[in-house]
Protein backbone atom coordinates (compact mmCIF):
# COMPACT_ATOMS: atom_id res chain seq x y z
CA UNK A 1 0.00 0.00 0.00
CA UNK A 2 1.77 3.40 -0.93
CA UNK A 3 0.85 6.48 0.31
CA UNK A 4 0.43 9.24 -1.83
CA UNK A 5 -0.22 12.20 0.04
CA UNK A 6 -0.86 13.98 3.05
CA UNK A 7 -2.35 16.55 4.76
CA UNK A 8 0.45 18.62 6.94
CA UNK A 9 0.23 17.68 10.29
CA UNK A 10 -2.63 14.53 9.72
CA UNK A 11 -1.02 13.09 12.90
CA UNK A 12 -3.19 12.16 16.01
CA UNK A 13 -14.37 13.11 24.28
CA UNK A 14 -17.67 16.40 23.75
CA UNK A 15 -14.58 21.14 18.01
CA UNK A 16 -13.68 24.52 19.01
CA UNK A 17 -14.00 25.07 22.64
CA UNK A 18 -12.28 25.53 25.36
CA UNK A 19 -11.87 21.65 25.98
CA UNK A 20 -9.70 21.09 28.93
CA UNK A 21 -9.01 17.72 30.53
CA UNK A 22 -11.92 16.25 32.75
CA UNK A 23 -9.25 15.95 35.30
CA UNK A 24 -8.39 20.11 35.34
CA UNK A 25 -11.78 20.78 34.77
CA UNK A 26 -12.81 19.32 38.08
CA UNK A 27 -9.38 20.58 39.90
CA UNK A 28 -9.43 24.10 38.91
CA UNK A 29 -12.61 25.21 37.88
CA UNK A 30 -10.96 26.79 34.68
CA UNK A 31 -12.68 24.85 32.26
CA UNK A 32 -13.93 26.66 28.75
CA UNK A 33 -17.49 25.55 27.32
CA UNK A 34 -16.05 22.97 25.53
CA UNK A 35 -14.72 21.41 28.41
CA UNK A 36 -17.52 20.07 29.56
CA UNK A 37 -19.50 16.90 29.03
CA UNK A 38 -23.12 17.20 29.06
CA UNK A 39 -24.18 15.69 32.12
CA UNK A 40 -28.10 14.93 33.04
CA UNK A 41 -29.00 14.67 37.05
CA UNK A 42 -32.69 14.19 38.62
CA UNK A 43 -33.73 15.54 41.38
CA UNK A 44 -36.59 15.96 44.51
CA UNK A 45 -36.48 19.08 45.80
CA UNK A 46 -35.09 22.48 43.61
CA UNK A 47 -32.16 24.10 44.66
CA UNK A 48 -32.66 27.66 45.78
CA UNK A 49 -32.98 30.45 44.08
CA UNK A 50 -30.72 33.46 44.03
CA UNK A 51 -30.46 37.01 42.74
CA UNK A 52 -27.60 37.96 41.10
CA UNK A 53 -26.24 40.88 39.06
CA UNK A 54 -25.51 41.16 35.70
CA UNK A 55 -22.11 41.30 34.90
CA UNK A 56 -20.73 44.90 34.25
CA UNK A 57 -23.77 46.73 35.56
CA UNK A 58 -25.34 47.80 38.75
CA UNK A 59 -28.48 46.50 38.28
CA UNK A 60 -29.53 43.46 40.34
CA UNK A 61 -31.40 41.25 38.42
CA UNK A 62 -33.84 37.77 40.20
CA UNK A 63 -32.73 34.76 38.13
CA UNK A 64 -35.19 32.61 37.42
CA UNK A 65 -35.25 29.31 39.98
CA UNK A 66 -33.69 26.40 37.67
CA UNK A 67 -35.73 23.64 37.29
CA UNK A 68 -34.61 20.29 39.49
CA UNK A 69 -32.73 17.63 37.91
CA UNK A 70 -34.99 14.15 38.78
CA UNK A 71 -32.19 12.16 39.50
CA UNK A 72 -34.14 9.36 40.22
CA UNK A 73 -32.75 5.39 39.03
CA UNK A 74 -36.65 4.72 38.04
CA UNK A 75 -36.45 7.07 35.52
CA UNK A 76 -33.65 5.64 33.53
CA UNK A 77 -35.16 4.28 30.14
CA UNK A 78 -31.41 2.48 29.03
CA UNK A 79 -28.03 2.37 28.85
CA UNK A 80 -25.15 3.23 25.93
CA UNK A 81 -21.45 2.77 25.70
CA UNK A 82 -19.56 4.05 23.10
CA UNK A 83 -15.92 3.77 21.68
CA UNK A 84 -14.02 6.78 21.15
CA UNK A 85 -11.30 6.44 17.93
CA UNK A 86 -8.20 8.27 19.56
CA UNK A 87 -5.30 8.68 17.66
CA UNK A 88 -2.02 10.11 19.29
CA UNK A 89 -0.87 11.13 15.85
CA UNK A 90 -4.96 12.95 15.65
CA UNK A 91 -7.04 12.04 13.05
CA UNK A 92 -6.23 10.34 9.84
CA UNK A 93 -6.31 13.01 6.53
CA UNK A 94 -4.12 10.54 3.90
CA UNK A 95 -4.02 9.37 0.74
CA UNK A 96 -3.10 5.66 -0.40
CA UNK A 97 -3.78 3.29 -3.11
CA UNK A 98 -5.28 -0.01 -2.84
CA UNK A 99 -6.22 -2.71 -5.39
CA UNK A 100 -6.60 0.39 -8.02
CA UNK A 101 -8.41 2.36 -5.96
CA UNK A 102 -7.75 5.77 -4.13
CA UNK A 103 -8.28 5.73 -0.74
CA UNK A 104 -8.77 8.72 1.48
CA UNK A 105 -8.73 8.56 4.94
CA UNK A 106 -10.92 10.48 7.51
CA UNK A 107 -10.76 9.16 11.26
CA UNK A 108 -9.17 8.85 14.58
CA UNK A 109 -11.14 11.87 15.97
CA UNK A 110 -11.58 10.79 19.57
CA UNK A 111 -14.17 12.39 21.62
CA UNK A 112 -14.31 14.93 18.39
CA UNK A 113 -16.09 13.46 15.91
CA UNK A 114 -19.81 15.52 16.03
CA UNK A 115 -17.53 18.76 16.97
CA UNK A 116 -14.93 18.81 14.18
CA UNK A 117 -16.49 16.96 11.56
CA UNK A 118 -17.42 19.81 9.15
CA UNK A 119 -13.79 20.60 9.19
CA UNK A 120 -12.54 17.56 9.15
CA UNK A 121 -14.63 16.94 5.90
CA UNK A 122 -13.46 19.90 4.02
CA UNK A 123 -10.21 18.39 4.24
CA UNK A 124 -11.05 14.73 3.20
CA UNK A 125 -13.41 16.34 0.29
CA UNK A 126 -10.45 18.74 -1.09
CA UNK A 127 -8.23 15.22 -1.21
CA UNK A 128 -10.86 13.06 -2.83
CA UNK A 129 -11.42 15.53 -5.31
CA UNK A 130 -7.90 16.63 -6.03
CA UNK A 131 -7.13 14.38 -9.31
CA UNK A 132 -10.24 15.25 -11.18
CA UNK A 133 -12.79 12.53 -10.21
CA UNK A 134 -16.92 13.44 -9.60
CA UNK A 135 -18.23 9.98 -8.93
CA UNK A 136 -17.01 9.30 -5.22
CA UNK A 137 -17.99 6.30 -2.55
CA UNK A 138 -18.20 7.32 1.51
CA UNK A 139 -17.49 4.09 3.86
CA UNK A 140 -19.33 5.01 7.04
CA UNK A 141 -22.75 6.80 7.85
CA UNK A 142 -21.70 8.11 11.09
CA UNK A 143 -21.29 11.99 11.83
CA UNK A 144 -17.79 11.73 9.75
CA UNK A 145 -19.51 10.03 6.71
CA UNK A 146 -22.34 12.29 6.25
CA UNK A 147 -20.76 15.26 6.93
CA UNK A 148 -17.98 14.32 4.34
CA UNK A 149 -20.78 13.09 2.03
CA UNK A 150 -22.62 16.13 2.15
CA UNK A 151 -19.39 18.55 1.12
CA UNK A 152 -18.85 16.79 -1.67
CA UNK A 153 -22.00 16.96 -3.23
CA UNK A 154 -21.82 20.06 -2.19
CA UNK A 155 -18.21 20.62 -4.11
CA UNK A 156 -20.40 18.91 -7.40
CA UNK A 157 -19.77 15.58 -6.96
CA UNK A 158 -22.08 12.41 -7.24
CA UNK A 159 -21.65 10.62 -3.64
CA UNK A 160 -22.82 7.63 -2.58
CA UNK A 161 -22.58 6.14 0.99
CA UNK A 162 -22.13 2.30 1.66
CA UNK A 163 -22.49 1.45 4.97
CA UNK A 164 -23.80 -1.56 7.10
CA UNK A 165 -25.46 0.47 9.51
CA UNK A 166 -27.24 3.98 9.60
CA UNK A 167 -26.66 6.35 11.29
CA UNK A 168 -28.86 5.14 14.85
CA UNK A 169 -26.78 2.11 15.05
CA UNK A 170 -23.61 4.05 14.58
CA UNK A 171 -21.64 4.93 17.41
CA UNK A 172 -22.10 8.57 16.50
CA UNK A 173 -25.56 7.79 18.03
CA UNK A 174 -24.26 7.63 21.29
CA UNK A 175 -22.14 10.47 21.65
CA UNK A 176 -22.71 12.45 24.51
CA UNK A 177 -23.83 15.64 22.40
CA UNK A 178 -21.54 18.44 23.68
CA UNK A 179 -19.48 21.03 21.59
CA UNK A 180 -16.09 19.18 22.49
CA UNK A 181 -13.51 19.87 19.24
CA UNK A 182 -10.18 18.46 21.22
CA UNK A 183 -12.15 16.14 23.52
CA UNK A 184 -8.79 13.24 23.04
CA UNK A 185 -8.25 14.74 19.97
CA UNK A 186 -4.20 13.50 20.19
CA UNK A 187 -1.37 13.16 22.59
CA UNK A 188 0.10 16.68 22.77
CA UNK A 189 3.75 14.25 22.45
CA UNK A 190 3.09 13.60 19.43
CA UNK A 191 1.80 15.62 17.07
CA UNK A 192 3.17 17.59 14.38
CA UNK A 193 4.22 21.16 14.49
CA UNK A 194 1.41 21.82 12.48
CA UNK A 195 -1.25 19.79 13.95
CA UNK A 196 -2.49 22.64 16.20
CA UNK A 197 -3.28 25.15 13.51
CA UNK A 198 -4.69 22.21 11.32
CA UNK A 199 -6.96 21.94 14.55
CA UNK A 200 -7.94 24.91 14.63
CA UNK A 201 -9.14 25.29 10.84
CA UNK A 202 -11.04 22.28 11.29
CA UNK A 203 -12.61 23.44 14.50
CA UNK A 204 -13.41 27.28 12.69
CA UNK A 205 -15.25 25.65 9.88
CA UNK A 206 -17.38 23.50 12.09
CA UNK A 207 -18.05 25.88 14.40
CA UNK A 208 -19.44 28.19 11.86
CA UNK A 209 -21.18 25.18 10.06
CA UNK A 210 -23.11 24.03 13.40
CA UNK A 211 -24.39 27.68 13.94
CA UNK A 212 -26.09 27.59 11.04
CA UNK A 213 -28.08 24.46 12.06
CA UNK A 214 -28.78 27.03 15.57
CA UNK A 215 -33.11 27.79 15.65
CA UNK A 216 -33.64 25.39 12.69
CA UNK A 217 -36.95 22.85 13.64
CA UNK A 218 -36.40 20.29 15.69
CA UNK A 219 -33.10 21.99 17.26
CA UNK A 220 -30.84 19.91 15.51
CA UNK A 221 -28.17 22.52 17.41
CA UNK A 222 -28.78 24.53 20.26
CA UNK A 223 -27.25 26.05 23.44
CA UNK A 224 -27.62 25.47 26.92
CA UNK A 225 -26.12 26.70 29.82
CA UNK A 226 -23.20 24.63 31.82
CA UNK A 227 -22.61 24.99 35.29
CA UNK A 228 -19.15 23.71 36.99
CA UNK A 229 -19.28 22.99 40.77
CA UNK A 230 -16.85 22.28 42.82
CA UNK A 231 -16.75 21.76 47.03
CA UNK A 232 -13.36 22.92 46.78
CA UNK A 233 -10.61 24.25 44.46
CA UNK A 234 -7.15 22.54 44.67
CA UNK A 235 -4.34 22.75 42.54
CA UNK A 236 -4.21 20.46 39.20
CA UNK A 237 -3.02 17.30 40.41
CA UNK A 238 0.25 15.99 38.68
CA UNK A 239 0.14 13.55 35.57
CA UNK A 240 -0.05 10.05 36.52
CA UNK A 241 3.29 8.27 35.00
CA UNK A 242 2.71 6.93 31.88
CA UNK A 243 -0.51 8.97 31.21
CA UNK A 244 -1.11 10.58 28.16
CA UNK A 245 -0.82 13.72 27.23
CA UNK A 246 -3.67 14.71 25.68
CA UNK A 247 -3.60 18.32 23.34
CA UNK A 248 -5.41 20.83 24.73
CA UNK A 249 -6.05 23.29 21.86
CA UNK A 250 -9.27 25.92 23.51
CA UNK A 251 -7.69 28.80 23.85
CA UNK A 252 -6.80 29.16 20.00
CA UNK A 253 -10.99 29.39 19.80
CA UNK A 254 -11.52 32.32 22.72
CA UNK A 255 -12.02 34.50 19.80
CA UNK A 256 -15.28 32.84 18.88
CA UNK A 257 -16.67 30.36 21.90
CA UNK A 258 -18.33 31.99 24.87
CA UNK A 259 -16.11 32.06 27.97
CA UNK A 260 -16.93 30.49 31.39
CA UNK A 261 -16.93 32.98 34.48
CA UNK A 262 -16.64 32.35 38.54
CA UNK A 263 -20.19 32.87 40.11
CA UNK A 264 -20.36 34.60 43.87
CA UNK A 265 -22.49 32.65 46.33
CA UNK A 266 -25.54 34.98 45.64
CA UNK A 267 -25.42 33.60 42.02
CA UNK A 268 -26.16 30.32 41.93
CA UNK A 269 -28.21 27.80 44.02
CA UNK A 270 -26.31 24.88 44.43
CA UNK A 271 -24.94 23.50 47.66
CA UNK A 272 -21.26 24.06 46.66
CA UNK A 273 -18.32 26.51 47.33
CA UNK A 274 -17.51 26.87 44.42
CA UNK A 275 -19.39 27.24 41.29
CA UNK A 276 -18.52 28.52 37.30
CA UNK A 277 -20.96 29.07 34.53
CA UNK A 278 -20.48 29.25 30.53
CA UNK A 279 -22.90 28.35 27.93
CA UNK A 280 -21.95 25.75 25.20
CA UNK A 281 -22.88 24.32 22.24
CA UNK A 282 -25.11 21.07 21.98
CA UNK A 283 -26.18 18.88 19.52
CA UNK A 284 -29.28 16.84 19.78
CA UNK A 285 -27.84 13.69 17.93
CA UNK A 286 -31.39 12.37 16.90
CA UNK A 287 -32.52 15.07 15.20
CA UNK A 288 -29.25 16.62 13.75
CA UNK A 289 -28.75 12.83 12.08
CA UNK A 290 -32.09 13.03 10.77
CA UNK A 291 -31.35 16.51 8.90
CA UNK A 292 -28.31 15.52 7.72
CA UNK A 293 -29.29 12.05 6.31
CA UNK A 294 -32.50 14.01 4.76
CA UNK A 295 -30.03 16.39 3.36
CA UNK A 296 -27.51 14.35 1.84
CA UNK A 297 -30.45 12.15 0.03
CA UNK A 298 -32.67 15.22 -1.05
CA UNK A 299 -29.65 16.63 -2.75
CA UNK A 300 -29.41 13.53 -4.92
CA UNK A 301 -27.22 10.96 -2.69
CA UNK A 302 -27.41 7.34 -1.87
CA UNK A 303 -27.33 5.16 0.47
CA UNK A 304 -26.03 1.31 0.02
CA UNK A 305 -25.78 -1.52 2.57
CA UNK A 306 -22.57 -3.03 2.55
CA UNK A 307 -19.89 -4.37 4.98
CA UNK A 308 -16.60 -4.22 4.65
CA UNK A 309 -14.20 -6.56 6.56
CA UNK A 310 -11.03 -5.75 4.60
CA UNK A 311 -9.59 -3.41 2.22
CA UNK A 312 -10.03 -6.33 -0.45
CA UNK A 313 -13.30 -5.72 0.15
CA UNK A 314 -13.27 -2.14 -1.69
CA UNK A 315 -12.93 -4.06 -5.07
CA UNK A 316 -16.79 -4.10 -4.81
CA UNK A 317 -16.94 -0.80 -4.84
CA UNK A 318 -17.82 0.91 -8.53
CA UNK A 319 -16.28 4.22 -7.42
CA UNK A 320 -12.19 4.60 -8.09
CA UNK A 321 -12.11 7.55 -5.55
CA UNK A 322 -12.93 6.14 -1.83
CA UNK A 323 -13.29 8.19 1.33
CA UNK A 324 -13.22 5.45 4.30
CA UNK A 325 -14.84 7.60 7.61
CA UNK A 326 -15.34 4.18 9.53
CA UNK A 327 -14.11 5.98 12.96
CA UNK A 328 -13.49 2.84 15.50
CA UNK A 329 -14.37 0.80 12.77
CA UNK A 330 -11.03 1.49 11.21
CA UNK A 331 -9.11 -0.15 13.79
CA UNK A 332 -10.14 -3.63 12.01
CA UNK A 333 -10.39 -2.71 9.20
CA UNK A 334 -7.07 -1.25 8.63
CA UNK A 335 -5.75 -3.62 10.98
CA UNK A 336 -4.82 0.11 12.12
CA UNK A 337 -2.87 -0.41 15.83
CA UNK A 338 -2.84 2.81 16.00
CA UNK A 339 -6.46 3.70 16.64
CA UNK A 340 -7.39 3.40 20.48
CA UNK A 341 -10.40 2.66 22.17
CA UNK A 342 -11.73 4.72 25.07
CA UNK A 343 -14.58 3.75 26.88
CA UNK A 344 -17.50 6.32 27.45
CA UNK A 345 -20.89 5.28 29.21
CA UNK A 346 -24.22 7.04 29.60
CA UNK A 347 -26.98 6.80 31.58
CA UNK A 348 -30.24 7.95 29.75
CA UNK A 349 -32.78 9.56 32.00
CA UNK A 350 -36.37 10.43 30.73
CA UNK A 351 -36.39 13.61 29.39
CA UNK A 352 -37.05 16.74 31.39
CA UNK A 353 -38.29 19.48 29.14
CA UNK A 354 -38.40 22.09 31.40
CA UNK A 355 -34.45 21.87 31.89
CA UNK A 356 -31.83 23.88 30.19
CA UNK A 357 -28.94 23.89 31.93
CA UNK A 358 -26.27 21.08 31.99
CA UNK A 359 -24.04 20.15 35.50
CA UNK A 360 -20.60 18.99 36.12
CA UNK A 361 -19.89 17.79 39.68
CA UNK A 362 -17.59 15.30 41.09
CA UNK A 363 -17.00 13.48 38.28
CA UNK A 364 -20.51 13.04 36.59
CA UNK A 365 -21.40 15.23 33.80
CA UNK A 366 -25.39 15.68 32.79
CA UNK A 367 -26.48 17.44 29.16
CA UNK A 368 -30.63 17.86 28.98
CA UNK A 369 -31.64 16.95 25.35
CA UNK A 370 -34.68 16.08 24.29
CA UNK A 371 -34.67 12.73 23.57
CA UNK A 372 -33.11 12.24 27.36
CA UNK A 373 -31.03 12.97 30.02
CA UNK A 374 -27.54 12.29 29.73
CA UNK A 375 -25.71 10.97 32.73
CA UNK A 376 -22.27 10.38 32.65
CA UNK A 377 -19.68 9.75 34.75
CA UNK A 378 -16.39 10.95 33.33
CA UNK A 379 -13.65 9.66 35.54
CA UNK A 380 -11.05 11.36 37.09
CA UNK A 381 -9.21 11.94 34.80
CA UNK A 382 -8.60 11.87 30.55
CA UNK A 383 -7.07 8.26 30.83
CA UNK A 384 -10.94 7.06 32.01
CA UNK A 385 -11.93 4.48 29.76
CA UNK A 386 -8.47 4.58 27.64
CA UNK A 387 -7.78 1.09 26.11
CA UNK A 388 -11.07 -0.20 26.85
CA UNK A 389 -12.90 -2.31 23.91
CA UNK A 390 -15.57 -3.54 26.29
CA UNK A 391 -19.07 -2.15 25.25
CA UNK A 392 -20.85 -3.54 28.12
CA UNK A 393 -23.56 -1.41 30.17
CA UNK A 394 -22.05 -1.40 34.03
CA UNK A 395 -25.49 -0.39 36.01
CA UNK A 396 -23.51 0.00 38.73
CA UNK A 397 -21.53 2.83 36.89
CA UNK A 398 -24.75 4.59 36.34
CA UNK A 399 -26.44 3.94 39.63
CA UNK A 400 -23.13 5.85 40.85
CA UNK A 401 -23.40 8.65 39.01
CA UNK A 402 -27.17 9.31 39.24
CA UNK A 403 -27.04 9.09 42.52
CA UNK A 404 -23.92 12.01 43.06
CA UNK A 405 -26.32 14.03 41.17
CA UNK A 406 -29.14 13.40 43.01
CA UNK A 407 -27.26 14.43 46.65
CA UNK A 408 -27.35 18.32 45.42
CA UNK A 409 -30.94 18.44 45.44
CA UNK A 410 -31.57 16.37 48.08
CA UNK A 411 -28.93 17.29 51.08
CA UNK A 412 -28.76 20.39 52.70
CA UNK A 413 -28.56 23.61 51.11
CA UNK A 414 -25.34 24.96 52.64
CA UNK A 415 -21.48 25.42 51.33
Amino acid sequence: MKQQSVIPGSTRDPAVSALSRRSLFAATLLAAPLALSACATASRIAPRAAPRVAPGTGNAFVRPPLAPLRMDIGRMTHITVCLRPFRAAGPRLEVENIGGKRLVHNYGHGGSGWSLSWGSAALAARLALADGARDIAVIGCGAIGLTTAITLQRAGARVTIYASERLPQTRSARATGTWSPDSRIADAEKVSPQFPALWEAMARTSYAMHRSFVGLPGDPVSWSDRYTLLDQVGPRPPRPTGAIDFAEYGHRLDDIVPQSRTLSRAEHPFPVANARLTTSMQFNVAALGARLTEDFLREGGNIMSMHFDSPADFARVGQAVIVNCTGYGARALMQDESVTPVRGQIAWLAPQPEVHYGLYYRSVSILPRPDGMVVQYVGDSDMYGVGIADETPDRSESERAIATIAALFTGPQTA
